[in-house]
């Protein structure tokens, strides 16, 4: 995990697997609802950067929430102002794709074979 003064928090994927087995995190994918659908990890719950301002408030103040997306650009982004608004966020460095190649599982919402590419 990264923890350099002003540096966003990461962790890997391995590290994020590891939290939600242990109960020690929630993971929140960022990514859009057509990235959703084509393959997700099955513990992740849904919320798209565009629709945060108006979601912020269905997130936790009291769980360590692990932030992924495409590659981690944009969950740095969204774990960047979630810090800021004080919440427990980290990023998963290298998001789906990271996640994916590291053997952590997806599914997919529309029937086909997951995918995160």
């Amino acid at each position: 995990m990264s923890d350099a003064p002003g540096a966003i928090p990461t962790v890997t994927a391995a590290e994020a697997r590891s939290a939600i087995d242990t109960g020690d995190g929630v993971l929140v994918d960022v990514r859009e609802q057509n990235e959703w659908d084509k393959g997700h990890a099955p513990e992740a719950s849904l919320l798209p950067m565009s629709q945060l301002s108006e979601r912020v408030t269905e997130l936790s103040a009291d769980t360590r929430l692990l932030v992924v997306c495409h590659s981690g650009q944009r969950s740095a982004r969204v774990t960047s102002a979630l810090v800021g608004a004080g919440y427990d966020a980290v990023s998963v460095a290298g998001g789906m794709i990271a996640w994916h190649a590291d053997g952590g599982e997806i599914v997919s919402e529309n029937g086909e074979t997951p995918t995160v590419d």
